[in-house]
């Protein structure tokens, strides 16, 4: 009995720390950007046809780079900032009202640029109603302030705001779109749920620093510290979110379809092991300056974690391939069975280099040789996607994935080994 008391003493005070707290807020947040999608791909998979929802895969590819764009990396680097400075008022102020310029000049930039490349988009030239609806998605998306309450520790309740406003948007599209050309109310709506959790959160963080307008100077300073994080965010996404629009430029919306739905079946697996590299980002970053040795015996058990998540949801997802996409997908989407059985070695690859870069040589400062993988991985992706898609089509996109994904965390590896700062060379420092 004292054993049990005692244990569940020890549980309590764990789930009040603000690290399991911001644990908790993360995976509500993943659960509604994943798991939420992931409920409404067996019904739009059916509703929409393969060659439906392909083309709405390929509006939401084009919309996520759009997002990355106006993002610029500052779920990065202003949550580190914020993380190093979160008792000076002051320096928030000038981080929230910076990042907020920011954003909007950003946001007129992607919808220029939507305007010049609009008529060059296969499928989405004939569908202008599925392309700004992922355009204003996208907007909604990347003005989230999540990055500042996160560099506080504190996610609790923006966290349960984005999980309501997409649970209703949830609701509704399975309320709402009954046809194929019904596509475009599925970013409409999601965009809307995005739209309001950002402006109640946006509103919540003013209210801490003080209401005020954006200067050109903290506008610039802004653009300027989240830099190495846009590249590094521009880089990743040559060959993570871009792949689908990348393989849509070549082949039928139906064979986009197959590899979308391998993709999305196989990285909601990767996605309960995401959280972890969220949350411990910040405190990572924190005891990096004032305890190395404690700093890297955290990273070394963080990897090994991701490392082993990473191996048992390749073999679990290789294995319930066939079910899955029978049950998710349906009928007409047995192509993807294939395809998603090269991407499960996606989950290893993507927790090591998730733990190793982001989380890690990050959190060192080692932004620059970080950005040097990233960009070579992005190019050979680039390079490997034109060699081998004409060829193979999707399972083509599927191999240059895979072997991008493998070069990414031999590379991170290296480079920590070669300057000593892995964090198995760094237990000892004292």
């Amino acid at each position: 009995m004292g054993g049990a008391a005692l244990f569940k003493t020890r549980l309590k005070r764990m789930l009040r720390s603000p690290t399991s707290q911001n644990l908790l807020a993360l995976y509500g947040v993943q659960a509604a950007n994943y798991l939420f999608p992931l409920l409404t791909l067996p019904f739009l998979a059916r509703v929409l046809g393969p060659e439906g929802w392909g083309l709405l895969a390929i509006a939401q590819s084009f919309a996520q780079y759009l997002s990355l764009l106006i993002e610029y990396g500052f779920t990065l680097s202003a949550t580190r900032a914020v993380a190093q400075h979160r008792t000076d008022r002051g320096r928030l102020a000038e981080l929230l009202f910076g990042v907020t310029g920011a954003r909007l000049v950003l946001a007129f930039g992607a919808v220029l640029l939507t305007l010049a490349v609009a008529p060059w988009i296969p499928g989405l030239n004939q569908a202008p109603l599925l392309l700004w609806s992922g355009v204003f998605w996208a907007i909604a998306t990347g003005f989230s302030p999540l990055w500042y309450f996160q560099g506080q520790e504190r996610l609790r309740w923006v966290a349960g705001l984005e999980i309501l406003t997409k649970a209703v948007a949830l609701l509704l599209i399975f309320a709402l779109v009954r046809t194929p050309q019904d596509a475009w109310k599925v970013l409409a709506l999601q965009g809307l749920a995005s739209a309001l959790a950002s402006g109640v959160a946006l509103y919540l963080a003013y209210r801490e620093v003080g209401f005020g307008r954006p200067g050109v100077h903290q506008i610039g300073e802004a653009l300027r510290s989240g830099w190495g994080m846009f590249f590094f965010r521009g880089a990743v996404s040559l060959y993570t979110v871009g792949n689908v629009f990348i393989l849509g430029l070549f082949v039928p919306p139906q064979l986009v379809a197959f590899y979308a739905g391998a993709e999305r079946l196989t990285k909601a697996f990767l996605s309960l092991l995401e959280p972890l590299s969220r949350t411990f980002f910040p405190r990572l970053s924190y005891l990096v300056r004032r305890s190395p040795r404690d700093a890297a015996r955290l990273s070394g058990r963080i990897t090994l974690v991701m490392g082993l998540g990473g191996v048992v949801g390749a073999l679990l997802v290789a294995w319930l391939a066939p079910w899955l996409v029978a049950l998710l997908l349906g009928e007409g989407y047995e192509g993807a069975v294939p395809v998603m059985r090269i991407l499960v070695l996606l989950l290893p690859m993507i927790a090591l280099s998730n733990a190793l870069g982001i989380q890690w040589m990050l959190a060192l400062g080692m932004d620059v040789p970080f950005n040097r993988v990233i960009l070579w991985a992005g190019l050979l992706n680039l390079g490997l996607a034109l060699l081998l898609v004409p060829r193979f089509a999707h399972f083509g996109m599927a191999y240059a994935v895979v072997l991008v994904e493998v070069f990414v965390t031999v590379g991170m590896f290296f480079y920590l080994l070669r300057a000593g700062k892995s964090p198995w060379q760094l237990r000892g420092f004292q």
